[in-house]
């Protein structure tokens, strides 16, 4: 039987850089669609799973899976386009996109960073060497080249001495349990405020919302489980963060598979997730808890189903309270779970959750319960 496709390892700055494109989104959705894959697949999600996720053919996934094996972040933007052929030879080209990425300090200039002029009049007059080129040229072939002025940022890498063998153990449960793992993260802050978002409207006719920065209701986070055997996704939104709602938030877990079998719950470092009271919870309902290494929760498969609850229920939102943004968000997660479940759900595991629920009385991912 062949292994299912699936991408490599990732480092630590394609797996964030794969989150950030994913939860802030992007303005090319092919970048962001492409992104969703990558992450999902690194998650553990199967390709059937990842192409109902983004809405896409099974053989699109692997292309891009593949894609991104060979070449890496590369593939997220496909060089579809051609044009006329290029004036300067390719050592040329190679010499001005070696020079525009180069700090201008190191090349004895007075400045720390190029602009497409400096760039322009130092290749015209650097020794040795002539390149006459204008600035809508260079600016043409810095985006073929995929070179963009950016913003300086900062790098970290994940300075877990467990990071192998985390991803190792995490990779190994979704390969071998899939049917019995499940995975947990926060989502927020959620604000009551206007969010701005996108959708079809006429030409220069875009949809409104009113301006406004006053806040007094404070905010909630999404308390969010994931089965990745069914593909269904549930929660409940709380005031904070904190040992008590994990421990929530693992009981519905555990009641998804009343049977008492093992079951595997892939969560962050997170200091309210790894408390002595879970641990000892954990152990005597044989929950094994699965951390992701520290900076990488990009290896938590629920990551890539965040993404589209941000764009699909807190953009383009406008709710007057945390009741009604509950209500909004609890019903599109009924739609995704009827669109995505299997059916051979037992009705038992419904039953079990049902038993499951807040001090206020609001199921997981159901109907707000009404008072007695």
């Amino acid at each position: 039987m062949a292994e299912p496709v699936r991408v490599r390892r990732l480092t630590d700055q394609e797996g964030q850089k794969l989150q950030q494109i994913v939860r802030r989104g992007s303005a090319s959705s092919v970048r962001y669609r492409r992104a969703m894959m990558l992450l999902a697949s690194a998650g553990g999600n199967r390709v059937s799973v990842i192409a109902q996720l983004v809405q896409a053919d099974e053989d699109t996934v692997r292309d891009v899976i593949h894609a991104f094996n060979e070449k890496g972040l590369a593939c997220l933007d496909p060089q579809w386009a051609g044009g006329r052929p290029r004036r300067l030879s390719d050592d040329d080209e190679d010499f001005v996109i070696a020079t525009a990425t180069t700090r201008p300090v190191n090349l004895g200039q007075p400045f720390t960073r190029w602009s497409l002029r400096k760039v322009v009049a130092y290749l015209r007059k650097v020794h040795g060497r002539v390149i006459r080129i204008g600035r809508e040229a260079l600016r043409c072939l810095l985006a073929r080249r995929g070179v963009t002025f950016q913003r300086t940022k900062t790098w970290k890498e994940s300075p877990d001495p467990g990071r192998e063998a985390k991803l190792d153990r995490i990779e190994q449960v979704l390969d071998h349990f899939p049917d019995r793992v499940f995975a947990f993260d926060e989502f927020g802050p959620l604000g009551i405020r206007p969010t701005a978002g996108s959708g079809w409207a006429e030409q220069r006719r875009p949809d409104r919302l009113p301006a406004t920065c006053h806040r007094t209701h404070g905010v909630r986070y999404f308390h969010g489980c994931y089965s990745v055997g069914d593909d269904r996704l549930w929660g409940v939104n709380r005031r904070k963060k904190g040992a008590v709602n994990t421990l929530a938030a693992l009981r519905s877990i555990r009641a998804a598979r009343p049977d008492g079998a093992p079951i595997y719950v892939i969560l962050d470092n997170l200091s309210a997730h790894k408390g002595a009271d879970i641990r000892r919870w954990a152990k005597k309902h044989k929950v094994e808890l699965c951390f992701t290494p520290t900076y990488a929760s990009w290896a938590n498969p629920i990551e890539a189903h965040f993404g589209p609850l941000r764009r699909f229920t807190t953009a383009n939102s406008n709710h007057p309270n945390h009741i009604v943004q509950t209500r909004a968000l609890h019903g599109y997660l009924r739609r995704r779970n009827a669109n995505a479940r299997h059916h051979d759900v037992l009705v038992a595991e419904r039953k079990e959750r049902a038993r499951i629920r807040s001090e206020k009385g609001i199921r997981w991912g159901g109907r707000p319960a009404l008072a007695a």
